[in-house]
């Protein structure tokens, strides 16, 4: 196995790392509550953007983890 190969390995596996922890901010950043039949949404919008810029990192480091593995097999 060469080196670029297992780099674009690593760039894989930490990009759908990262990805997870962006959804997970993305999902845990709003809730709501139903009080007697009043709908009450609350939203942080700072962990919302945190979370979206962390799901950007990992589709760009996806993208480099399959450019590298492409490259490697050239």
């Amino acid at each position: 196995m060469t080196t670029s190969k297992i780099i674009g390995a690593i760039l894989i596996i930490v990009s759908l790392g990262i990805g997870y922890l962006g959804y997970t901010k993305i999902a845990d950043s709003s809730a709501s509550v139903n009080l007697l039949g009043l709908k009450i949404d609350a939203s942080d919008e700072s962990g919302k953007q945190e979370g979206y810029l962390f799901v950007g990192l990992a589709v760009v480091l996806f993208a480099g983890g399959i450019y590298t593995l492409n490259k490697a097999k050239s």
